[in-house]
């Protein structure tokens, strides 16, 4: 299938002969004076350039995937390629994705930019440190946490915060297990009140999630104040506001509010800006990076997290249900081999042509079109190609999906870049320039929280029905009371299953989704129900790609891919 020298993702970026970021600004119409440079091919972008109205005229197409498997399907290298095949096709079009995070980098991943001829450079900048938005909301983070931690240290000027109520943790953007549960405090008076806390990754602080959603630096600061931190010993809440800190942190986040322009492979636009998880927060980027891609050309490339029931489903009910946007088409990636595996295929055997599992794993690509025509949009689906495929297995795979009506191409964007997902982008086109409507949400902000839970529950995922643990039924009542109970919902549970239990994949019905309890990100704008066992702080593996990753006297980097 591979029509280019087989390299790593890191070689070819290496190799790529990048422009420089002023011609890639003003291939966007935008002067070279409203840059801030990162060096020649690194830059932010102003807020003052988001056009309102060319967002109405302008689209947006959102790429999701089938639930995860541990083969991969290659949502953000199909993401980045279809953006070089619109461009191919005469589209002004730009790719606006997540930020990677250091600790999967460094952990499993190795880097986060794409693959193959798919990806958005400089790579080894991408993928260490950036532009630093990620330190800055690590250290606003870390100052709410200290300010609490003082309040309750000065007893006399304090708001009377009873320690055991507060769920703020410090973070840091790398994986680190020993750090999941600590005790701070130690060493007694004057050094401070013992209590148990911890540390979560960057990407899952709610600053993060609040960076993301915010619209402008009022918006932020709002948000920032509604962050709840606890209660008074006499069960009053109290919220960063009560703290005055919102400010501050704000301050902390000048620079890390405006969206990065960087550019893909072959020199178009691409924007990267935020990375929340996808399970516990929004993961998606931010609402103004979409806006100003949105802006700036008329075909913007996102994505959202995980499996179409976690990211797409936070995408379209949370982020679209406070900035006003909505997807023109949807593009569920899938994978034969991915298929298979949710058929039942062992792990081992993928390469291996196997019909009949991948009929029996359809059903979970099946179930995520179905979600999608439940928002009321159209859905393409990207079938990104390996050379296993048998031509038996795509022929049953492109007709399964066209009985139900939705448009299917194959994407070779890894191997080879915007030549091999000219056949998607103008399958996207298509699809964009014959819908005239608009998402649906899948549950109204209005509803009582139980209510939003089960609807999600039952219509995405497939649940039977949905125990609410005595815990859980505490949290709603704490949550009612504080009048938080219209907040939209973002549910928690593994990325591996429509269920609760990773282990049922590709497509369980009729299972009982368990609630165990309810988070509160007031800042961000929802609630966060808690299934199964979620990890903030993930841990290194027994050989962390960070062996790997090396740099020589000349300031070469190897070993990300």
């Amino acid at each position: 299938m591979a029509t280019k020298e087989v390299k790593s993702d890191l070689e070819i970026a290496q190799a790529a002969q990048l422009t420089h970021i002023n011609e890639i600004a003003k291939r966007l119409g935008v002067d070279v004076d409203d840059l801030e440079h990162y060096g020649k091919y690194k830059a932010k972008l102003p807020l003052h350039l988001i056009d309102p109205e060319k967002i109405k005229k302008n689209k947006l197409v959102l790429v999701t995937a089938i639930t995860p498997t541990p083969p991969g399907e290659g949502k953000t290298t199909t993401s980045i390629g279809l953006t070089e095949g619109l461009n191919r096709i005469g589209k002004k079009a730009t790719v606006v994705l997540r930020e990677p995070s250091l600790g999967p980098v460094f952990g499993i991943k190795g880097g986060a930019a794409g693959g193959g001829y798919s990806q958005v450079v400089p790579m080894e900048d991408i993928n260490l440190h950036f532009t630093g938005d990620f330190s800055a909301i690590e250290k606003a983070n870390n100052l709410l946490a200290a300010l609490i931690d003082n309040n309750i240290y000065f007893q006399k000027e304090s708001l009377g915060i009873d320690p055991r109520t507060v769920k703020w943790k410090r973070v840091m953007d790398m994986n680190d297990r020993s750090l999941r549960s600590i005790i701070t405090g130690l060493g007694g008076r004057p050094g401070g009140n013992p209590r148990e806390a911890g540390f979560n990754i960057t990407a899952a602080s709610e600053i993060m999630a609040i960076l993301c959603l915010a619209e402008s630096f009022q918006d932020l600061k709002t948000k920032l104040g509604n962050i709840y931190v606890g209660d008074t010993y006499d069960n009053k809440p109290i919220y960063c506001r009560d703290l005055k800190a919102q400010g501050a942190m704000a301050a902390l986040l000048k620079d890390a509010i405006k969206p990065n322009l960087v550019q893909t492979l072959e020199g178009n636009p691409a924007i990267i800006h935020g990375g929340p998880f996808a399970n516990i927060a929004q993961g998606t980027n931010s609402v103004l990076a979409t806006k100003l891609g949105l802006s700036l050309s008329d075909y913007v490339v996102t994505e959202a997290g995980f499996g179409a029931d976690l990211g797409a489903e936070k995408f379209l009910d949370i982020k679209c249900g406070y900035s006003g946007l909505s997807p023109s088409a949807v593009v569920i990636v899938a994978t034969v081999r991915a298929l298979k595996y949710h058929g039942g295929q062992d792990l081992k055997t993928l390469t291996t042509p196997n019909l009949d599992a991948l009929k029996t794993g359809f059903a979970n690509l099946e179930k995520h079109l179905e979600n999608i025509a439940q928002f009321g949009l159209p859905a393409v689906v990207s079938i990104n190609r390996f050379s296993s495929d048998s031509d038996e297995e795509l022929a049953f795979l492109k007709k399964a999906c066209e009985a139900r009506g939705a448009k299917v191409a194959l994407s070779e964007g890894w191997a080879k870049g915007g030549e091999g997902t000219t056949d998607l982008a103008q399958a996207v086109v298509d699809t964009v320039e014959n819908f005239h409507g608009r998402y649906t949400p899948i549950y109204d902000w209005n509803s009582d929280i139980k209510t939003k839970v089960e609807t999600v529950a039952k219509k995405i995922y497939g649940a039977g029905s949905v125990v609410f643990q005595a815990k859980a039924l505490a949290d709603i009542k704490h949550i009612e009371g504080l009048g938080l109970g219209h907040l939209p919902i973002c549910i928690a549970k593994t990325q591996k299953s429509f269920s609760d239990n990773e282990a049922l994949i590709g497509r369980p019905t009729g299972f009982e989704l368990t609630v165990r309890e309810f988070e509160i990100a007031a800042g961000a704008g929802f609630l966060v129900p808690i299934t199964g066992a979620i990890m903030r702080l993930p841990g290194l593996p027994a050989v962390p790609a960070a062996l790997h990753i090396d740099i020589d006297d000349e300031g070469v980097i190897s070993g990300l891919s």
